[in-house]
């Protein structure tokens, strides 16, 4: 069922903690924010895109304690909501799904909805325990547990949608969820995108070995302990309480400005995304406790999806920013043993924020990727010139 957002239906993603701070003003608290506070970055980050959408909180239901439902083993019946955003478009456009990546939200992805939506129905998800969807504390104790968390949460939203016959996209982490969700659900995705898609590697990879020699060394092992004692970068920034904006802001201004490997975000753009990255980062804490489940240190997957390779049923296309950090070797290696069509396509003045760093590129590589659903001779559409092929 989808609902529109509404005051009553915020309220069950908010934490108590949250609803005694609406007696504070937000310049007395030690970290300023509240759900409220998010759908609020939101939506001004967001007016920047001129094609109209629809914001909505999809309900994904709720069930007692020691539900099959991962999700719901809690000691709370309220319902969980997905935050999502549909932007129009023409009636028989394919659906695109777009899901973000670790310690982001569907509005990262706020420079490629005015051109994608010109060619498709555009669809952006915030996952269970990110951004405005709800925060349910986090009970998961293993990697197939926290797998379904984020598999089974989606498959709830799409239900609720009636969605089927959709294109996927996910960057990095989201890239993660979305092949995975993939491999489980192959009958309702036609099409699979995964942008600097994490979880292609392994601790046993030969690359591996430098990660091997540094947590020998004091400073790697104080980093290893810290990770697997699931401390995470969103814990530094409420940490720092009111002084996490401006912390907040070195970052966007130098990654996505001083030091961005392309197009630089305008004044506007850089002040809107901060607002919004703060909050969602500060937020009370659910889905990012996901790390070390999925990861060991290094970001080096405990369930590779190369083991899974020659299990892919879906068509798929693979893309990297030139000065990705996420290595496209992985999915070079996993092409070798997938029986469906797969291409990589990379992205150059590109980052592992293809999408930020080169918008225009990146919707190049989207378009031709989905060629067989936009174009009249797919077969004939040329290789966009500006990009590369691996």
């Amino acid at each position: 069922m989808a609902e529109e957002i509404s005051k009553s239906d915020l309220g069950s993603s908010a934490t108590s903690a949250a609803k005694t701070s609406l007696f504070w003003p937000s310049v007395l608290r030690w970290i300023p924010t509240s759900t409220d506070h998010i759908i609020a970055a939101e939506k001004r980050l967001l007016s920047l895109v001129k094609t109209p959408y629809v914001q909505e909180q999809v309900n994904i239901g709720s069930g007692p304690p020691g539900s099959r439902v991962r999700w719901f083993r809690s000691s709370s019946n309220e319902p969980r909501f997905i935050n999502t955003v549909t932007f129009d478009g023409k009636d028989d456009s394919p659906t695109l799904v777009m899901v973000h990546g670790y310690a982001a939200s569907q509005g990262f992805f706020f420079r490629n909805f005015d051109a994608l939506a010109s060619h498709f129905r555009v669809i952006a998800v915030d996952q269970l325990g990110w951004g405005g969807s709800s925060r349910p504390d986090f009970t998961c104790r293993s990697t197939e547990e926290t797998e379904a968390w984020f598999i089974d949460s989606f498959e709830e939203w799409r239900k609720a949608k009636n969605l089927t016959n959709f294109i996927l996209l996910g960057h990095s982490f989201g890239g993660y969820v979305a092949a995975k969700y993939a491999l489980k659900h192959p009958e309702h995705i036609k099409h699979l995108i995964l942008v600097g898609s994490a979880g292609f590697s392994s601790e046993s990879d030969v690359k591996s070995e430098w990660i091997t020699r540094f947590r020998a060394t004091w400073k790697g092992a104080i980093l290893n302990h810290l990770w697997e004692s699931n401390f995470t970068p969103q814990k530094v920034v409420r940490g720092l309480g009111p002084w996490g904006p401006d912390l907040v802001r070195r970052y966007t201004s130098a990654r996505f400005g001083t030091h961005s490997t392309g197009d630089m975000l305008t004044e506007e753009e850089s002040r809107l995304l901060t607002d919004y990255v703060y909050h969602t980062l500060v937020a009370k804490a659910s889905g990012e406790l996901c790390l070390k489940y999925i990861f060991a240190f290094g970001a080096f997957a405990r369930m590779p999806l190369l083991q899974s390779a020659s299990e892919w049923k879906v068509p798929t296309t693979f893309m990297y920013g030139f000065q990705d950090w996420m290595n496209y070797q992985g999915a070079q290696e996993a092409r070798k043993h997938m029986k469906v069509p797969c291409e990589i396509i990379r992205v150059p003045q590109a980052g592992h924020f293809a999408f930020i760093d080169n918008p225009t590129g990146f919707h190049s590589a989207v378009l031709y990727a989905c060629r067989k659903f936009l174009s009249p001779d797919p077969d004939n559409e040329p290789f966009p010139e500006e990009l590369a092929s691996a």
